[in-house]
């Protein structure tokens, strides 16, 4: 116990720093992300059919994909010889311009046009 404090001892300003700083981080990185956001995650209003389809008029690129992932796989559409294939059901053929397959790839390209330009 005596060498491990010995060892460490002359650590502990450096150990208070750190823990200040990552506490700082988590403070401002948490108060960013409560806002509207920006980027991927800002929230931005959809396609009639693209909110048919996650349940809400508006939504940010990051969670209408995850919500499209999700109902991917619930449903398991992804073809199992190739799974960078996504077989389309009549309700994904809706928001990806009636394609029968969709390439993993693909998504965001499809997803695009649902996203609606804010004035």
């Amino acid at each position: 116990m005596m060498a491990t404090s010995r060892l460490f001892g002359r650590c502990g300003g450096l150990l208070e720093a750190a823990k200040a700083f990552s506490a700082s981080f988590a403070y401002s990185s948490s108060s960013s992300s409560s806002g509207n956001g920006r980027g991927l995650m800002r929230v931005i209003p959809v396609s009639p059919q693209l909110g048919k389809f996650l349940g809400a008029s508006e939504a940010s690129r990051t969670d209408a994909i995850k919500k499209i992932w999700d109902y991917i796989k619930l449903h398991n559409l992804q073809n199992p010889a190739n799974k960078k294939e996504i077989i389309c059901d009549e309700k994904l053929k809706t928001i990806f311009a009636g394609k029968e397959s969709v390439g993993m790839l693909e998504i965001s390209k499809y997803l695009s046009p649902h996203f609606l330009k804010s004035k």
